[in-house]
Formats: C-alpha cells, structure tokens, sequence
C-alpha cells in the first residue's frame, strides 16, 4: 500500500527484535502523552512479551513498516474486546514522530483491518482514542469509521479519560 507521500507500506507480524520499538513508543513520554504517559521498563517487558506470543486468537499485533528496507515505523494491534456488552475488536496504532504526518498510520491500520476482517469473528471494530488526538481521530474518519460519540473510559486502567467511540461495520458496505 502506498501513503499520501507515496512511501510504502506494509505489516508485518510482531517479533522478538521489536523491544526497541515498543521502548520508542510506550515508553517516550511524548509518544504516550495521550496514553496515561510511559510504560515502565517491567510494563515494556511484559508488553513484549504478549506481543510476541499474539496468535490471533485474541489479538494481532503488526509491526508498521516503511519502504524497500522494511523499516519499522510504529505497530498497529487489533484485540477481541466487549462494548456494550457485544463482542467486538479494538485497534490501536502508535507511530513514531519521524513517520507521523505521511498517512502512515492509516495505512498500516487499513492493512490490519484487511487482515482480520475475513475472520469474521466480530461485526464491529472499535477505536477510542482520546477526543483531543486529533491525529488518531483523522485516521478515524479516513478509514470509514462511524463516530459514535465520546465516552469516559480509562486507559491505562485506573487513568480517566474522554474518549471518541468510532465504529467500524466489518461486514457492511
């Protein structure tokens, strides 16, 4: 898939020599200031390693990469969560501050929802980022999802915060 800038784009699945990714995302204040802030090392390391053990069964995570080197630019993760009390997927993106700005995030996040969408497992795919990131509320709208409104929510858990809940119907139209 090509971006806005005609960079390359591709997903490929989370592997053990992606530690410093996450350290670049989770764990920079800057990357988090919309996530309840950085993640300690302990928390990184535990984080790895879920996302190293990600089968699908409950979660994907993917490494965004860039261009015919594969660089890795951020990761998106799609995981079996509950609104409302139905069974949906969330997805979650983070990409780092040399990549933001090129369309890359919506990207790798429509290369994600292309892979979880013929599970079928779920009819709506859910994001909540916090209503003052303008930047994941635009990857949003350019991908077609349905805003539903704002929502208090928590992220990390015990960390408040308003959130706007889009949806995306997987199986229709």
């Amino acid at each position: 898939m090509t971006t806005n800038r005609n960079d390359t784009v591709d997903i490929r699945p989370w592997s053990a020599d992606d530690f410093t990714l996450l350290e670049r995302t989770m764990g920079d204040p800057a990357m988090t200031v919309y996530l309840g802030g950085p993640e300690t090392p302990e928390k990184l390391k535990e984080r790895h390693q879920r996302f190293i053990k990600a089968t699908g069964e409950s979660e994907y995570v993917f490494v965004i990469v860039v261009g015919a080197e594969a660089t890795p630019a951020g990761s998106v993760c799609c995981f079996d969560s509950e609104w409302e009390g139905a069974p949906v997927w969330e997805v979650g993106w983070s990409v780092l501050p040399e990549f933001q700005g090129r369309g890359i995030a919506t990207a790798g996040t429509a290369l994600a929802i292309d892979r979880v969408r013929p599970l079928v497992r779920h009819r709506f795919m859910h994001a909540f980022p916090r209503v003052d990131n303008a930047a994941s509320n635009a990857v949003c709208r350019k991908l077609g999802f349905e805003m539903c409104g704002e929502v208090d929510n928590e992220y990390p858990p015990g960390c408040p915060i308003r959130s706007t809940n889009w949806r995306l119907d997987l199986l229709g139209g």
